[in-house]
């Protein structure tokens, strides 16, 4: 590409008019009014996806997303990247070369070509991004791919119709909106189900690659599984006649109460499935949909059964073992995710992490087929370990104050030599790296940065600085508090404080980065941020982490005060008189019951999608297994337990008598896991009460904010509420 292309193609992505591309050198090359972050600035930066090594391990091909504010709508673009371990960064090569984006890379026919996708189609194309070849003609989208070891054959992922749940319109009434609901799953996430994604396995025959064959033929289940699930669910046997792949085999009531994901093994000849996760015949037993599956027979059977969340199976290299995360209790979504490994010659399963108590996020294999390195959340900070097949684990990267991502090997077949990973913190986004396990001796991996995206941004900006505390909780424990200062800290000064109320409820606040939940930025408006690891999170031990199911008001609400009151008490530069509490989803529901419960601590609240009243959100939400392990009962239940019964008695609709604060609620009307009327009912209610509120509706939003301008919106509104309140 040009240096003229390149330059109006980065003006087009950062909506800078065309007229100024020639001042411009690079894609992010901005320049700030000052050195504090602002939401343009966040909007500015490139955000890194997809990131695939070469089978020599010498390039990275990644894509990269960028956004205009001024069109409203985002680009991707593919980089390929030398691999070079010095000190000094190479500069990528663009390969992309127009408006249309390019996404979900790979290295096809032995490195040599890189297979990606484009307007629904599959392409492919030379490493420098010449010879540009369409593989596919699809009449339906193709939203992910995975070539089989040898090439001969590639998995497609399409969508196709489904009307389990909602009927099929009437031929003759083709402008008809209505639906005809007769099931649950009719919804999910932010979407009316009626398509379910599902492989096909196709011919590659030279350039052209042909529509392929349903693995899921006549069977009305998805795979990969909404909402969030992709080619990451499924995975090529090493000699490219099996595929495994994820899939939760329910349909309506009982697909909306299970967690219960399985793995499968489809043989490409053949065209026969078996499961890998329970016998050949095996019944469910017989499930109450309006309880909690804690204590149903289905958690308490006998003999090798698996019936929680298994998902994304990778095979080892010398294709004897196939290697999946695998959660012990179906019903619910944040039990310890343990490491399965297979014996494919054997049938023997064991799980190789269970000496850690905590989770497996990621994994990949070694290339010598025995090892398997992983990431994981402990004490408020992501690291890799690796694990053998007997079950010794052992933190391989350094302690630091960041999060490692996604990760793989720097090349395949080879010995074992690096790792391809992304790293992030809260004061910056992810970048590649290499990183060179030290096998024997623990912490001792060296890590090299390969990538810097966004570093003509952040060498304008000034940094928060983030400091870490252990406080006494009321039950004689100790939480983990991050405190993040502002830019251009004065010790001598006093600061609005802000406590953070993360969701989940059992995802950790570890040292991530957010578009949106941007500790950066708070801290760049002068606010200090107190961000407690409440009872609840993981990282702290299975004990730790499942204490705040059943008991969504008990010692977690007590840990988030005595996390603020450490903060107003020992902390000078915190003022008191100054606080705020801010939260989303779980975070937001734990904003509304503080609202009636914080003894006049805080001077305003921001509560995003958050839960208001329980007894309409157990049937509100289309995961209704959610509702059903954290509350553990119906509302309606005459037998109800005592958990469930101090669940929804202790709702936030319950106390709205004691509200008294001003208070923002943010909702996005797509938000099918926690439906807008949440957020109706809490602000009509601050409203009728003659309470300060404002209600932030998005029309066009999910459960997160996705659409730049909207992105935008939303931090003024944040900012201009706290302000208001904390600053005059």
């Amino acid at each position: 590409m040009n240096k003229t292309i390149a330059l109006l193609l980065g003006a087009m992505l950062l909506g800078v008019p065309k007229t100024d591309a020639t001042t411009m050198i690079g894609k992010n090359n901005i320049t700030l009014k000052s050195d504090l972050m602002t939401p343009e600035a966040l909007w500015a930066m490139g955000r890194i996806g997809t990131a695939v090594a070469s089978p020599d391990g010498k390039q990275v091909v990644y894509q990269v997303t960028y956004y205009s504010v001024k069109d409203n709508k985002s680009h991707t673009v593919l980089y390929v990247q030398p691999v070079k371990m010095g000190k000094t960064i190479v500069k990528p090569v663009l390969l992309t070369t127009d408006e249309k984006s390019e996404s979900d890379p790979a290295w096809i026919e032995s490195g040599k070509k890189i297979a990606f996708l484009r307007g629904g189609q599959l392409w492919k194309m030379n490493a420098d991004g010449s010879s540009r070849v369409q593989l596919t003609d699809s009449k339906i989208d193709i939203e992910g791919f995975k070539f089989s070891p040898d090439g001969s054959k590639v998995i497609l992922i399409k969508s196709l119709p489904y009307h389990e749940s909602i009927k099929k319109n009437p031929e003759d009434l083709p402008l008809a909106t209505g639906r005809v609901i007769t099931d649950l799953n009719y919804r999910h996430w932010d979407h009316y189900v009626e398509t379910v994604a599902h492989p096909f396995v196709a011919d590659v025959n030279g350039d052209k690659v042909n529509d392929g064959i349903d693995i899921l033929n006549g069977e009305p289940y998805e795979c990969p599984m909404a909402p969030f699930g992709g080619i990451e669910q499924l995975d090529w046997s090493k000699d490219s006649k099996n595929v495994a792949y994820t899939c939760r085999k329910k349909t309506g009531v009982n697909y909306a109460v299970s967690t219960d994901a399985d793995i499968y093994l489809y043989n490409v000849a053949s065209k026969t499935t078996r499961n890998l996760c329970k016998p050949e015949g095996y019944k469910e037993p017989t499930i109450d949909p309006t309880k909690s599956m804690r204590n149903q027979a289905v958690n308490h059977q006998n003999g090798d059964m698996q019936v929680g969340y298994d998902v994304n199976p990778q095979f080892s290299p010398d294709g004897n073992y196939l290697a999946w995360q695998s959660m012990a209790r179906d019903g619910y979504e944040s039990d310890r995710n343990r490491l399965c490994v297979l014996n494919l010659a054997t049938g023997k399963k064991q799980y190789v992490t269970e000496k850690f108590d905590s989770n497996v996020d990621a994994f990949v294999w070694a290339n010598d087929s025995k090892t398997i390195y992983f990431t994981d959340c402990w004490h408020a900070t992501e690291n890799v370990y690796q694990t053998n097949l007997e079950g010794k684990v052992m933190q391989i990267s350094k302690d630091e104050w960041a999060d490692y991502g996604s990760l793989q090997m720097l090349g395949a077949g080879q010995k074992d030599k690096a790792l391809l990973v992304t790293k992030h913190s809260m004061t910056h986004p992810d970048d590649l790296y290499v990183l060179t396990p030290n096998n024997k001796k623990a912490k001792a991996s060296e890590l090299v940065q390969i990538t810097a995206e966004n570093k003509q941004i952040f060498d304008q900006l000034a940094l928060p600085t983030i400091q870490q505390r252990w406080v006494a909780t009321t039950d004689g424990e100790k939480e983990l508090v991050w405190i993040i200062l502002p830019p251009h800290f004065d010790a001598s000064k006093k600061y609005p404080t802000l406590l953070y109320c993360e969701g989940g409820p059992q995802s950790p606040v570890s040292q991530f980065w957010s578009y949106r939940w941007n500790f950066s930025i708070m801290a760049a408006h002068g606010y200090v941020i107190v961000a407690p690891n409440r009872r609840g999170l993981p990282g702290f031990g299975s004990a730790w982490n499942e204490e705040v199911s059943q008991d969504w008001t008990g010692q977690c609400m007590r840990d988030y005060l005595s996390a603020i009151d450490d903060a107003t008490n020992n902390l000078p530069y915190v003022d008191k008189d100054k606080l705020g509490a801010v939260g989303a989803s779980f975070g937001g529901f734990s904003v509304y019951y503080l609202a009636g419960h914080h003894n006049k601590r805080f001077k305003c609240f921001i509560a995003h999608d958050g839960a208001f009243n329980l007894e309409s959100m157990y049937t509100d939400t289309e995961e209704a297994w959610f509702s059903n392990w954290e509350y553990d009962d119906a509302y309606w239940n005459k037998d109800a337990t005592e958990a469930a019964k101090r669940t929804y008695e202790n709702s936030p609709h319950k106390a709205v008598a004691n509200w008294d604060t001003p208070i923002l609620c943010i909702h996005g009307e797509k938000d099918y896991r926690i439906n807008a009327n949440q957020g109706f009912g809490a602000f009509n209610a601050a409203r009728m009460k003659r309470i300060p509120a404002e209600l932030l509706l998005f029309p066009d939003e999910n459960h997160w904010v996705l659409k730049p301008q909207n992105g935008i919106l939303w931090q003024r509104t944040f900012f201009n509420w706290l302000d208001r309140w904390l600053k005059n």
